[in-house]
């Protein structure tokens, strides 16, 4: 019967041994401005996305004033929650509660 002496060595610890020359983490330098952008990019692909996933356009439109409304309320001259729905047909309720799911889906603080 073989027996594989591989699984009975110890783990040789790897970071012990790494030196910043050899760690990609600090060989490769880092361009703030790619990186910036690639964040920015995501930031604005996961708003636009939640904009979108609404069914009717005059619900998207309502999705991006709640948005501007969260982000930038002067965007919006500071319309509340009841201007809002009432430009929009519905209740201040039905805004505010948009308004939280916006914030829950962006991890902003209210």
């Amino acid at each position: 019967m073989k027996t594989n002496t591989k699984h009975n060595k110890p783990a040789a610890n790897k970071t012990a041994s790494a030196t910043p020359e050899t760690d990609a983490f600090f060989a490769d330098s880092v361009d703030p401005r790619a990186e910036g952008r690639a964040l920015g990019l995501e930031v604005i692909t996961h708003l636009l996305l939640w904009m979108s996933d609404a069914p009717t356009l005059e619900s998207r439109g309502l999705r991006a004033t709640v948005a501007l409304y969260c982000i930038r309320p002067d965007l919006i001259d500071g319309l509340t929650f009841e201007q809002i729905g009432e430009l929009a047909g519905c209740t201040p309720q039905a805004v505010h509660k948009l308004a939280n799911d916006f914030r829950e889906n962006t991890g902003m603080q209210s």
